[in-house]
Parts: C-alpha cells; sequence; structure tokens
C-alpha cells in the first residue's frame, strides 16, 4: 500500500502526535508499504524511517514551537505526488493539514482518512482566556464534528473520545485505532546513569513525569500534589522531563510552594537512552492529564517497567488498569499524594507492579495495533470501490436516459415530426 500522510506537527517538534507518525509509520514501512509525510520545515535536519516532505514554514508568535505551512507552496509537488500513485491519503492534525489533505485527495482523486489526535473542547480555553469558555466549548465541538464529516473515515485512538465525537454529531464512519508503542526501544534504560548524569543520589526518592509542558496538561497538579508527599518523604524528587508553553508558569509556582529543591526541569530528553534512562530512574511515573486522547508516555513507562500513578480519565481511561503496573488516583491532591506515598515506601508492591507493568505494555505493541490500521484503511479503500462502482453506475444511467438531441442525433425510437404546410 503506498500512503500519503499529511501533518502541521512533526520531529524535531515533540508531543504525542509526533511520536505516534513516526511508530506508525515506521512498522508500515518494515511491513513492506511506503510512506510519504507532508509535514513542516523546523530548519533542521532529522533522520527518518520513511520519506518526509518539508514545506517552508512560518513561526507562530504565540507558540514558538510550532510552525504553519505555507500553503500556496504545496502545488508545486502536485506532479512529483501524482507519480508515486498513492492509495490513500492519512490527515493527521486539523489545521493547514486538514485543508491541504483534502486538496491533495482531491487532485489525486485518493479516499482520505484522518486521526483524531487532540481533545479541542478541552483546550481552547487555556490559551483564549478573554473568551467565555461555554463559547469556545461549543465552537470547538462544531469545527471538530465539521472537520470529522469532511473526511471518509475516522481513526480515534480511543473508545472514550469515539463516544465524545459521537456526541458531537459527526456522520464519517470512525473506528477506535490506538497507537502501538515500539517495545525494542522500551525495553530497558539505565536509571544509574541518569542519577550520575544530574547529579541525584542513588538512594533519594524519585518520581518522573514525562510529557509536553502545556496548560491543558494538568502539570501544576502535580507540583501542588508534591507538597504533600514532601510533609511525609521531605527528600522526594519529582524529575519532570519536557517543555512547552506552561513552562515558566510551572517554575513560578515550584518556587510560589517552596519546592525548589523538590523539582528538577530538565526540558526535552532524545530518544536515544536518555528518554529511556529517565522513565528507568523513578520509583513511579506520575501523570495528571485529564485531556488526553489515548496516552503513549504511560505505556512508555509501562514497557520499562516503572510503575505509574495517574488520573484515568478520557483515553487514559482505556490505557489503565488498577494493579496492571499502575495505581489508579482520583482527581484530588489528597487521594494522588497517598497513592504516590504508597508507592515509594512499599519495595514489594513496586516491583509487583514493576513486573506485572512490563507484560501489560506487550499487548500494546506497535505491530500488532498497526494491523489494526492497516485493517481500518482496507476498510475505507473497500468502501471507496463501492461508492466509485456506483458513481459510475448512476452516470451510466443518467448518459442512457439522456435524450440524444445534444448529441445532432434523432432518438431511434422517435418518428419525424410531420411538416407543417406554410400557411
Amino acid at each position: 500500500m503506498r500512503l500519503l500522510m499529511i501533518s502541521d506537527v512533526y520531529f524535531p517538534r515533540v508531543n504525542g502526535v509526533s511520536t505516534s507518525i513516526q511508530t506508525v509509520g515506521r512498522e508500515l514501512v518494515q511491513k513492506g508499504h511506503q510512506v510519504t509525510l507532508i509535514a513542516p520545515s523546523y530548519g533542521e535536519a532529522t533522520q527518518d524511517p520513511f520519506e518526509v516532505i518539508r514545506i517552508p514554514s512560518r513561526y507562530l508568535p504565540f507558540d514558538p514551537e510550532d510552525r504553519i505551512m505555507r500553503w500556496g507552496l504545496l502545488p508545486a509537488h502536485r506532479a512529483a505526488l501524482r507519480a508515486q500513485r498513492f492509495d490513500l491519503v492519512h490527515i493527521h492534525t486539523p489545521f493547514v493539514a486538514h485543508y491541504a489533505g483534502l486538496a491533495l485527495a482531491r487532485w489525486l482523486a485518493l479516499p482520505v482518512v484522518e486521526s483524531y489526535h487532540t481533545f479541542f473542547e478541552q483546550y481552547l480555553d487555556k490559551y483564549i482566556p478573554l473568551v467565555p469558555s461555554a463559547w469556545l466549548r461549543y465552537a470547538a465541538r462544531r469545527f471538530s464534528a465539521a472537520q470529522c464529516n469532511d473526511v471518509d473515515a475516522l481513526a480515534v485512538p480511543s473508545q472514550a473520545m469515539l463516544d465524545v465525537l459521537t456526541r458531537y454529531g459527526i456522520q464519517t464512519p470512525a473506528e477506535v485505532v490506538p497507537t502501538g508503542i515500539d517495545l525494542g526501544q522500551f525495553s530497558q534504560g539505565d536509571g544509574a546513569r541518569f542519577r550520575q548524569r544530574w547529579g541525584i543520589a542513588p538512594s533519594r526518592p524519585l518520581l518522573v513525569h514525562v510529557g509536553r509542558l502545556a496548560f491543558e496538561k494538568n502539570c501544576d497538579f502535580l507540583l501542588r500534589m508534591l507538597v504533600q508527599v514532601k510533609a511525609e518523604i521531605p527528600d522526594i524528587l519529582l524529575v519532570i522531563a519536557g517543555d512547552g508553553p506552561a513552562l515558566k508558569r510551572l517554575q513560578r509556582l515550584r518556587d510560589r510552594l517552596g519546592l525548589h529543591e523538590q523539582i528538577l526541569f530538565t526540558g526535552y530528553l532524545a530518544r536515544d537512552g536518555a528518554l529511556e534512562d529517565c522513565y528507568s530512574a523513578g520509583a513511579g511515573f506520575v501523570f495528571s492529564s485529564c485531556t488526553e486522547t489515548q496516552g503513549l508516555v504511560l505505556l512508555e513507562a509501562l514497557a520499562l517497567g516503572t510503575p505509574v500513578v495517574a488520573i484515568a480519565e478520557m483515553g487514559t481511561r482505556e490505557v489503565l488498569r488498577d494493579g496492571a503496573g499502575c495505581l489508579i488516583a482520583a482527581h484530588e491532591e489528597t487521594d494522588f499524594a497517598q497513592q504516590c506515598v504508597r508507592l515509594l515506601r512499599e519495595p514489594g508492591l513496586r516491583a509487583e507492579l514493576s513486573a506485572r507493568a512490563r507484560a501489560y505494555a506487550r499487548s500494546w505493541s506497535a505491530p500488532v495495533l498497526t494491523e489494526r490500521l492497516l485493517a481500518f484503511y482496507a476498510r475505507t479503500l473497500h468502501r471507496a470501490e463501492i461508492a466509485n462502482e456506483r458513481a459510475g453506475c448512476r452516470s451510466r444511467n443518467i448518459a442512457d436516459a439522456a435524450p440524444v438531441h445534444a448529441a445532432g442525433l434523432e432518438p431511434l425510437d422517435s418518428e419525424p415530426e410531420p411538416k407543417r404546410s406554410p400557411s
């Protein structure tokens, strides 16, 4: 199968969408399929497991991590793309990529699918504070439903997210198609090496969090929760690996809560061993986002045998099973802190959860879940073939029923009009 993907984000921009595209694309190539991705240029060279066409892009003044592809430069690639004879267009994000993907599908006469990676209803009020939240949520629901109905099929990472979209009133065929993880990459990490690199004592109690530091990720909850953990375990350290627009606010909150010695911000860590070492260094991985469509970092932690303490809402509810490598906490700081203290103080519990975590993560392997994506593609192509056949039949029927006078011919079953005598 020859697949043309398009996204508004991809590495070196770090987030869950980039990770999902890279994981899926790599697996598809390994299974013998062709993948081409259209993505913004960030001015940095990347090593990619498939073809990436970089489109010159513009900075966003309110979000310097992101770029906007210059729409007018896409048509220059039309002939080269047509020559590759793709089977399907797969859109991954709802901005320029959505509309460019629809245009590409029309140019190339291909079916188009989209992955719904981001729960926008829960995001907009974090970035547009002057507009009433209820208005923004309404706009997000209408926007999302309209975009979902633009495409031939929709891939959704979790049933919880699909239920939300169904309430929006989407009409497009939609399926739950989660992203898997590369178990080979997340099979081992060196926690001692991470501690040595960052000057952390070998015996210091350590919790870790990995992810983009965005306002909707609820990371301030972790800082407030840590105040209660500190009361029980004074030398606790929380390592936060990531970056993003909420970093400065989190740093101010850290100082205001008196947690300067209990929190370490590392920035983004490379997926060359540094990230895996970070996961492995912690006695537990903590996660408090309530807006995830899936939550890949949870699976990465579990695959490395790091027990998880998390709030199980939206997509994370389907990833997490209490006892299967994790402790599920209420969305309340005291309960979350108590679960963390329990994990830190009970080595037997940590060992048991670690073993269960590794076993459970195997069910989320990328090769297995990529087969589900391929089946989703196949069903979409089959529906497109049926639709094309029906359209062809309708066209033939219309042509057969149309009067032939327009071609300058007389109908075969018509009689000539009698000539009128001159009056």
